[in-house]
């Protein structure tokens, strides 16, 4: 062999081996893409520390490791990880964006914009991978701008977006609680994509966010989600959850499905310490929890932490729960705690005087996070009775008040339960406001009107104003007029009782005051108090003679 055809035949093994390298390395990166989008964090790292440890400046390795920390809530690691690579290769458009995405983690928006736009013009705004990292920054973060990610986006030819860039798009329109169009952006990444399995998971989180009356919208596409992927692994968390409350069996039968699928780490000994919880096995659920603490080494699920707080309250021990309570705040990431953790720490710190107002401020958080309405009535009421159960009526009558712009429709007994309460608190005015509401909407029943009568009373506490007696009147009128005297028996005799009092010790009208006791015996001909009434209103007038004076002596009569 002549060494010209030697120097070919070295040439073409080395275009091969540089070609085969080239496919396994793009095979290895979309190897680890396919573990984080499967939120298989373990594997997918392992993928992207051998490439990012065989080649400091893999930038593509680098980036996603990085998106991979992000993913386990880690963005020290993140950031370190991004910080250095961009110090070696400082013009690396992905790297800008990497760090920018960091940037907005910390609030610093000027500073990611800036980097995202550097990025875009070092790319020409070609590089499209480029333009779905800054989207999905802004997306993915809570001082991101999903109108920017859009107008980003769009930028990008219809016919060149993947199925990845497209449910970027509706996550985008997801976070702007556009609806419409994130569903049609998750459908135009089925279209590229039939078996795209996130898509229709993200469809279904639409309609579930829509309350359980959407139930077989959203099953439908979860359903989807697992029939297109079986191996998506998010989509059995949620399906777990929706059961959590509902059927615990079945929430069981999704979490084995979870963990199937998984990598073995804290999150999966989270939910199966989350499963004890919801089997009622508060103290093993604690046992659990403790074993996952320590097997988590430096990091353990956040999560835990919250289930412990939960099981100690389940078990009556409030001071452990609210231990457990501050430690999970602390080291949860704020974006992760939901309003029943709000909700739970407020009751649990209700419990300890002088916290109430840190406790109504949680509770306040709870409702404004919720998007349904059921449970926002749950975490009212659930403050509600327990100011109820310490006597603080006044309090409870203020949340109960709470439901009048919650719900859709305000029922009697949430109107009575407000009034009511301000009126065992002795706030009058409040129970006179309240049941004058009470009154307008039910024109027609004697409880708003006679409430309100009992309200004025309590103000006008002599009587000698009359504030009552406009009500009573009323009450009066709506009693006489019903066909169902047992029902409204109790309210007519209290209305009597106060004209008796209201004519005979302010008009002096003995005449008038005995007509309305007559009335209390025509339906009560038993009533002590209107037959010793009845004796003190006919018996005659005594005199005394006292130092040539003639003095009628008074007649006892008592009022209600």
């Amino acid at each position: 062999m002549n060494n010209k055809m030697r120097k070919i035949k070295i040439i073409s093994f080395l275009l091969s081996f540089l070609i085969s390298a080239n496919i396994l390395f793009a095979q290895s990166i979309d190897e680890g893409k396919r573990f984080l989008y499967y939120e298989r964090y373990n594997s997918a790292k392992d993928v992207f520390n051998k490439l990012v440890n065989a080649n400091p400046n893999n930038i593509d390795a680098a980036y996603w490791l990085g998106q991979t920390y992000l993913g386990e809530e880690d963005s020290i690691s993140s950031k370190a990880l991004y910080q250095k690579t961009l110090n070696a290769n400082p013009n690396s458009p992905l790297m800008l964006v990497a760090m920018g995405h960091i940037a907005l983690l910390e609030n610093q928006n000027n500073d990611a914009r800036n980097r995202f736009e550097t990025a875009i013009s070092l790319t020409k705004g070609k590089d499209y991978n480029v333009i779905n990292a800054i989207s999905r920054a802004n997306v993915d973060t809570k001082a991101g701008d999903a109108v920017y990610a859009i107008g980003k986006i769009k930028t990008i030819p219809e016919n060149k977006r993947t199925a990845e860039i497209w449910t970027t798009l509706g996550d985008a329109y997801r976070k702007l609680i556009d609806g419409a169009n994130a569903q049609l952006a998750y459908q135009s990444a089925l279209a590229v994509d039939p078996n795209y399995a996130r898509a229709s998971f993200m469809i279904g989180r639409l309609y579930q966010t829509q309350g359980f009356t959407q139930e077989l919208y959203y099953m439908k596409y979860y359903n989807e989600a697992i029939t297109k992927d079986p191996k998506f692994a998010p989509v059995y968390v949620w399906l777990s959850q929706y059961y959590y409350k509902r059927d615990i069996n079945k929430a069981k039968e999704y979490l084995d499905k979870y963990i199937a699928v998984a990598d073995a780490d804290t999150q999966n000994c989270y939910y199966q310490a989350s499963y004890l919880y919801a089997s009622g096995q508060y103290q093993q659920t604690i046992t659990k929890a403790n074993e996952c603490i320590s097997a988590g080494g430096k990091n353990p699920h956040p999560g835990l932490f919250g289930l412990k707080a939960f099981a100690y309250d389940k078990l009556g021990d409030s001071a452990n729960a609210k231990t457990f309570f501050e430690m999970y705040f602390q080291k949860q990431n704020p974006e992760k705690l939901e309003s029943g953790d709000y909700a739970k720490y407020g009751l649990v710190l209700l419990k300890f005087p002088g916290n109430e107002a840190t406790a109504a401020g949680y509770i306040q958080k709870a409702i404004a996070l919720d998007t349904l309405e059921e449970n926002k009535i749950e975490y009212i009421t659930s403050v509600a009775n327990s100011y109820l159960a310490s006597k603080n009526y006044n309090e409870a009558a203020k949340w109960y008040t709470k439901l009048f712009s919650i719900k859709k429709n305000v029922t009697k007994t949430d109107i009575y339960n407000a009034g009511y309460n301000y009126y065992r608190g002795g706030n009058y005015k409040a129970t006179d406001s309240i049941f004058g509401l009470y009154q307008q909407k039910y024109p027609e029943d004697i409880l708003g009107v006679y409430m309100r009568a009992r309200a004025s009373e309590g103000i006008d506490t002599a009587g000698v104003l009359g504030l009552a007696k406009p009500y009573y009147e009323k009450v009066i009128q709506l009693g006489e007029a019903s066909t169902d005297t047992a029902r409204v028996k109790s309210q007519l005799i209290v209305a009597y009782n106060y004209m008796i009092a209201y004519y005979y010790n302010v008009k002096k009208d003995k005449a008038t005051a005995l007509s309305y006791n007559d009335k209390i015996l025509a339906i009560d001909p038993t009533n002590a108090q209107a037959i010793a009434n009845k004796a003190a209103l006919t018996a005659p007038v005594k005199v005394k003679v006292q130092d040539n004076k003639v003095t009628p002596t008074k007649t006892k009569v008592k009022g209600k």
